[in-house]
């Protein structure tokens, strides 16, 4: 029994591990892309400004198209959407590559390719999580949900240091070629993974089913409540990325805070990671809510007082406990959100639902560099307080009794 609840024996679920394989190498890529794509823009156009609005032309379409993308996934199957988006990923940033190496790039020609690669996105970030609740039995599902969290952990932390260091030794366009193959390898991993069909029905019109996946997702009093809570957690992120590295130009000279402002980032990221894989061997099924409250309380605390009160020491050990809160918190979210989605409607709610989750980070953001300038303390109390709602947006979500009810 214990060895049929292990991390080995997910390895003998058909399909999964290509699956894995393929969405460490695809979020390896997009991970090493949105840096490279920065250092590129710097080394041929010298434009600070460009840059930024060819990051922002990689995120912001395909949040966008999510809607659409998860009718994609629920009418033609999450087996071909990921596919396609591997392969139109793969596609894109190469051209990027041999447009450079013909010395024939223009900023409209960057943006177009920069916009096309950024519609596929969401095909691959939703495909991955609906095809894991239909791959995993339900018993092994919290186990799936970890190792992918953990991966998505570890690749925040390998991929932009491969792209800097890849960059710097060999150049941006060769880069950007890496990029390309490592979606050309994920696209063939995918070929490994069992074909899954669309489970939508294909009677009503795409828009329709488009403006359904949306009120799915505003009606539906988990998904909702899901959406509000995790929004309202990610904004402590949000101003954690703003107000950390200011705390440690504060401590440390410019050349030095660099690094360790980097060092916290990836000592954080692997703590998530670690996290995550424990996370997996808590049985998060039926007590997903109060996992997530916990975790966010406790991330409330690492914040303030934890990271602001106790100086440089209590900033790291905030940072630890915040990153190792994540995992369970990820996890927790992704077995309740798939539990209780009609696996129909699981491609457009995963789409529409991984899109609205990001919307708190640049809020958050986006209030620290208002806040930041009065009191670096007040901003991490911000940080702590949009957690603590966060827990308390998540217990209001109703119990497996009150929502079969």
């Amino acid at each position: 029994m214990e060895q049929q609840n292990s991390y080995r024996a997910l390895t003998t679920i058909p399909g999964l591990t290509p699956l894995i394989v393929a969405a460490t190498l695809s979020r390896l890529a997009g991970r090493m892309f949105i840096l490279t794509l920065v250092l590129f823009v710097l080394a041929r156009f010298s434009s600070p400004a460009l840059a930024g609005w060819l990051t922002f032309a990689a995120i912001v379409p395909g949040l966008l198209v999510s809607p659409i993308a998860g009718v994609l996934l629920d009418r033609v199957g999450p087996t071909i959407a990921v596919r396609i988006d591997m392969i139109a990923s793969a596609i894109f940033i190469a051209a990027i590559s041999i447009v450079s190496w013909l010395d024939s790039t223009t900023p409209p020609v960057l943006f177009f390719l920069v916009i096309l690669f950024s519609l596929a996105g969401p095909l691959g970030a939703a495909g991955t999580r609906t095809l894991l609740p239909r791959l995993v039995p339900s018993h092994a599902l919290d186990r799936a949900n970890a190792l992918d969290t953990a991966v998505y952990a570890v690749v925040d932390v390998v991929g932009p240091a491969m792209a800097g260091i890849i960059v710097a030794w060999l150049g941006p366009e060769s880069a950007m070629s890496m990029i390309a193959l490592f979606y050309a390898g994920a696209a063939i991993c995918m070929s490994l993974v069992p074909f899954l069909p669309g489970l939508a029905s294909r009677q009503a019109s795409f828009l329709q089913q488009t403006w359904e996946g949306i009120q799915i997702v505003a009606r539906q009093s988990t998904l909702r409540g899901l959406a509000i809570s995790y929004s309202m957690y990610q904004i402590t992120w949000g101003v954690l990325y703003v107000v950390v590295p200011v705390f440690v130009a504060n401590h440390y000279d410019t050349s030095i805070g660099s690094s360790v402002t980097g060092f916290l980032w990836a000592a954080m990221g692997i703590a998530g990671g670690i996290g995550a894989l424990l996370a997996g061997h808590l049985r998060t099924t039926g007590r997903e809510r109060y996992i997530m409250a916990i975790g966010m309380v406790i991330t409330a605390l690492a914040a303030w007082p934890v990271a602001a009160e106790f100086g440089f020491g209590g900033l790291a050990i905030g940072l630890m406990l915040a990153g190792i809160m994540s995992g369970p918190i990820d996890v927790a979210l992704l077995t309740l959100r798939q539990r209780r989605t009609d696996p129909q409607q699981l491609g457009r709610v995963m789409s529409i639902s991984m899109s609205l989750n990001l919307a708190g980070f640049p809020l958050g953001s986006a209030l620290a560099g208002m806040v930041i300038t009065s009191s670096l303390s007040t901003t991490f109390v911000l940080a702590g307080i949009a957690s603590v709602v966060a827990a308390i947006a998540t217990i209001s979500i109703p119990s497996d009794t009150e929502a079969i009810a």
